[in-house]
């Protein structure tokens, strides 16, 4: 007897974690809840875009447009004013990939691993699009192309990219692998598609569509998958605490809702400080970036680690407390 198992490409699967994009569903959107963000920045969480020099303008939203299988959000780009794309532009829209988290494949060495790309996209535009893989020295390039053929419409994309066997690819916690959809990318940074180059911030398709040369133009993606091996899998749709989880590794907040977060104490009698100390949500790639409000007075000195922060703040007087209402960690790549 012979056991057919049929799996939709947004089901789930047994082969967990062989995704090593982190977010590929667009679920998770700490930063902005879902509201606009215009030019630069991160729309969700560990996806970002980046207008570099062109005058056109251009915002980036979670969005509940989807494709009809099982995906519940996706990340929409919408161009302002268009304006024509200049030699010098490099208008990108991207995911840098850890080093510990692709350190398997082997790139750099003659075991180097094929890759596949997938991924589900809409644009109001067709035509031939760009996207790239650098290193994290930015000096080593490979250029991939998908085509739009029906304006306004989902359309399941995959690009098999092999793998590098020269150049420096970073194993640790920096950016092992950098990859970037060509949104706007100029002649300068820009290359033909099909094979591995040595160049500096390639990043876009020669004569590849330019969305940001379109005024009104959108342009949508969810479902994004990158793996070992040369067919795309079904896209693994890992659980939401999970999910969180790893993007908590590179960027979280919190807030006391009016009242502190954190462990308060007083260090020593007479101590005119309030000290908190705040536990991180996972171990932070790197140590991070904090940013901290204090209500009733203003932060001191932040003493900050791996895993947990410290922060003085000044006690109020009579009052004998100082609360910590928010606080912003950061450990992007």
């Amino acid at each position: 007897m012979t056991l057919a198992v049929n799996i939709a490409q947004s089901g789930s699967n047994n082969a967990t974690f062989r995704n090593k994009i982190i977010n590929g569903a667009c679920v998770i959107d700490q930063r902005n809840a879902g509201a606009s963000v215009s030019n630069s920045g991160f729309i969700v969480d560990r996806f970002a875009f980046d207008r570099g020099v062109s005058t056109a303008t251009v915002t980036g939203q979670q969005s509940s447009t989807v494709p009809t299988n099982g995906f519940s959000n996706s990340i929409v780009l919408t161009v302002g004013t268009g304006a024509a794309t200049t030699s010098g532009d490099y208008s990108i829209f991207r995911q840098p990939i850890e080093g510990y988290n692709v350190a398997d494949l082997n790139w750099g060495t003659s075991s180097a691993q094929t890759i596949t790309l997938s991924f589900w996209v809409r644009s109001s535009l067709t035509g031939t699009f760009g996207v790239a893989i650098n290193n994290s020295a930015q000096n080593r390039y490979y250029i991939g192309s998908y085509t739009i053929n029906s304006a306004n419409t989902f359309e399941y994309k995959t690009i098999t990219i092999p793998g590098d066997q020269s150049g420096t690819w970073l194993k640790t916690n920096g950016a092992g692998i950098n990859l970037y959809w060509d949104i706007g990318v100029g002649s300068t940074y820009s290359a033909a598609a099909g094979s591995w180059g040595t160049g500096t911030s390639i990043y876009g398709l020669t004569g590849g569509v330019k969305l940001l040369a379109n005024t009104g133009a959108t342009w949508y993606i969810t479902g994004v998958q990158l793996e070992a091996g040369t067919t795309a899998s079904p896209f693994e749709y890992r659980q939401y605490g999970t999910e969180l989880q790893l993007c908590q590794r590179y960027y979280f907040q919190d807030s006391g809702g009016g009242g502190s977060i954190g462990f308060m104490y007083h260090a020593s009698t007479g101590d005119p400080n309030v000290h908190y100390i705040y536990p991180y949500k996972a171990t932070m790639r790197t140590t991070p970036t904090v940013t901290i409000t204090v209500s009733n007075t203003t932060p001191g000195t932040q003493y900050v680690g791996v895993n947990s922060c410290e922060v003085f703040a000044t006690s109020p007087g009579t009052a004998g407390e100082s609360r910590v209402n928010s606080i912003i960690i950061s450990a992007e790549l």
